[in-house]
């Protein structure tokens, strides 16, 4: 059906589309199930110390304030990521913020961390039945509070939805929120994620219930950069990194028409330069982190690719908006025959 729906979708504004497509979601979910496309066979991969019933996940952004979960969940991914949530509600950027670039299956957002709060958040997360897959909430910073103590927003969040997440993701990679990305360099990292772990900690034994915390980082780092963000998230023993958030680079779609827009650029440009960065990441840290590899994902060929630069899990997001809900078995099938092939053979190039 999506197939027939995307050229209407695409003579909307972005924004407007993606509203209409959860409610629309949320409407088959409940009264007409036969309309989504068939879950995809199990398969089973153990991460952070958590079951997945397959390993393709939702990337954060799609659902913000976690009210399309189980709708979500009924695609067939193996967990759905919601959020970015931040303490108070906050309307992000003037509109328009969404921009499709079609002949490049990319989008650009500036969307800004806009939600309507964490409280809105626990509140949708506590309704939901969530008949299956794992639920991952992605935690951020107001824009008007300072890095100096951001701590305190992560905090903050962090014990919200910590008894009902089965993980969480810090992020500190968005470029929409003026100045977050500092919080990546090494000092700020260093003391940023460790507050946040000793938090995590005391949240664990408080609830009796140990909650993997994973970093989300951004494809724009330099060598460097990656050298010392692998250094300190291995020093400090995170839980699993995701690689990578969107990009502000413009390389890939040099003189393309919208390509100017001002935010975070994803889809099929993304793909080299996120898939770079998570091999990179993969070299530098310990195999008992693991990684969640995001970034131009628009086909089982891209999940594959991505698995064989060292994720251990998957997520798309533009790929839905391009492809649609198919996009999600396809998935699982490539991966689930390179699981079970006789040989995985090289890593493919990254185009």
């Amino acid at each position: 059906m999506y197939r027939f729906a995307r050229p209407v979708l695409f003579r909307l504004d972005a924004e407007r589309a993606h509203d209409l497509t959860l409610r629309a979601l949320d409407r088959a979910a409940a009264t007409m199930p036969s309309l989504l496309p068939g879950r995809p066979q199990p398969l089973p991969t153990r991460v952070f110390g958590l079951d997945f019933p397959n390993p393709v996940g939702l990337a954060a952004g799609l659902d913000k304030n976690g009210a399309h979960i189980d709708a979500l969940l009924a695609l067939g991914f193996g967990f759905v990521e919601i959020g970015t949530v931040t303490p108070r509600p906050q309307a992000g950027n003037p509109r328009p913020r969404m921009f499709r670039l079609p002949g490049q299956q990319a989008i650009i957002n500036r969307l800004g961390f806009n939600n309507a709060g964490v409280d809105a958040l626990v509140r949708n997360v506590e309704k939901a039945k969530r008949p299956s897959g794992l639920l991952g909430i992605n935690i951020g910073k107001n824009k008007d509070t300072p890095n100096e103590i951001a701590e305190g927003d992560y905090m903050y969040c962090l014990s919200r939805v910590y008894p009902l997440a089965d993980y969480v993701t810090v992020n500190i990679s968005s470029p929409n929120t003026a100045g977050l990305r500092e919080l990546q360099e090494e000092q700020l990292l260093r003391r940023l994620i460790s507050i946040l772990r000793e938090e995590q900690e005391r949240l664990g034994a408080k609830h009796g219930r140990r909650i993997p915390m994973l970093v989300k980082i951004a494809p724009d780092l330099s060598e460097a950069d990656i050298e010392a963000c692998a250094r300190v998230l291995s020093e400090l023993e995170v839980d699993g990194v995701i690689a990578t958030n969107t990009t502000v680079s413009r390389m890939a779609v040099e003189g393309v028409p919208g390509a100017s827009e001002q935010g975070g650029l994803s889809g099929r440009p993304l793909m080299g330069q996120a898939t770079t960065v998570l091999r990179m990441m993969r070299t530098r840290l310990p195999e008992s982190i693991p990684l969640v590899g995001v970034g131009g994902i628009l086909s089982g060929a891209d999940a594959v690719t991505k698995m064989a630069a060292g994720a251990s899990l998957v997520q798309c997001y533009t790929g839905l908006v391009y492809r649609g809900p198919e996009l999600v078995g396809e998935c699982v099938e490539a991966i689930r025959r390179r699981k079970f092939a006789p040989s995985s053979g090289p890593v493919p190039p990254i185009a």
